[in-house]
């Protein structure tokens, strides 16, 4: 099994590196948070610094390629034929592979760890939630390369990061999205049905927002594409109907998303024990539960 691999690109946690290209205090987050809660989605661009960048896309390249150790964290391969439907279920690692659709629980690792509790992330979390915040998933969402076979990834349906599918006893609200490398739209952007989340669920499982609710749905039929150059940022509501085609580019297509919630939410699944959800975000003179635990 391989050891873990040093992060060269991870600065000490005195280090004066700031992974952030803006400062975060200065960012008017007032057309940010408008275009969130009326669109469902707001573009932030330039967030990350090419250190950032630099060292994220690193340390993704690592897990993938199993040069740290793979165990503590969760794997979801790309389906050979590019479905969702197809995509393998319980499989986990299966060696090597740039086509890895997810990789889960990186909030484990400690150069993702360092990028979800960054100070910007920090100020939009506190203002959207509160003084006190749990992390629900730390998730790379990755699209290889086109291939000779034909475009990378998964094809992802228009679908709401929530619903009872999720297991919590209520939908989380705040999820922030940071492009590894760049996403034009050949790559598989992301693309929004603008407005939707103020509809609540389109079903009460969540997840695939079904065709016969989509199908007619005029935001659906006229969805606004999101391109995001490396670095950007896209907050998001986990209830907005989102979407992503296959990469036709020759470059991959990564991105980290993370998930922040109420610490009063609780795992209402009921196989094996409930989940429980690390704080993020503590106050300088005390270290987060995510650090230490």
């Amino acid at each position: 099994m391989p050891a873990s691999l040093a992060a060269p690109s991870l600065p000490s946690p005195d280090s004066p590196l700031d992974w952030l290209a803006i400062d975060p205090d200065a960012l008017d987050l007032a057309p940010i948070l408008s275009a969130y809660r009326q669109d469902g989605f707001a573009l932030i661009p330039g967030v990350a610094s090419q250190a950032a960048l630099t060292a994220l896309t690193e340390r993704a390249h690592a897990i993938m390629t199993g040069a740290v150790d793979h165990r503590p964290f969760f794997f979801q391969h790309d389906a050979a034929t590019g479905r969702y439907e197809d995509a393998p279920l319980g499989e986990g690692w299966v060696g090597p592979s740039p086509a890895y659709r997810k990789i889960e629980k990186l909030e484990r690792d400690p150069v993702f760890l360092r990028w979800t509790e960054n100070a910007l992330f920090a100020r939009l979390a506190r203002t959207l939630v509160g003084p006190d915040i749990a992390l629900y998933r730390a998730i790379l969402m990755t699209k290889p390369a086109r291939t000779e076979r034909g475009p990378g990834g998964t094809l992802l349906p228009w679908h709401q990061d929530a619903g009872a599918l999720w297991g919590l006893d209520r939908s989380p609200r705040v999820q922030l999205w940071t492009a590894l490398d760049d996403a034009p739209r050949d790559a598989g952007c992301m693309v929004f049905a603008k407005g939707t989340h103020l509809e609540g669920l389109a079903s009460a499982l969540g997840g695939i927002v079904p065709p016969s609710v989509h199908g007619l749905h005029p935001a659906a039929l006229d969805p606004v594409v999101v391109p995001a150059k490396a670095g950007d940022v896209v907050l998001l509501d986990n209830l907005v109907w989102h979407a992503s085609a296959l990469n036709a580019t020759s470059h991959p297509r990564r991105a980290f998303s993370v998930c922040f919630m109420d610490p009063a939410t609780r795992c209402t699944r009921k196989r094996g024990a409930p989940r429980t959800f690390p704080r993020v975000f503590a106050p300088v003179s005390a270290p987060s539960a995510a650090h230490t635990r």
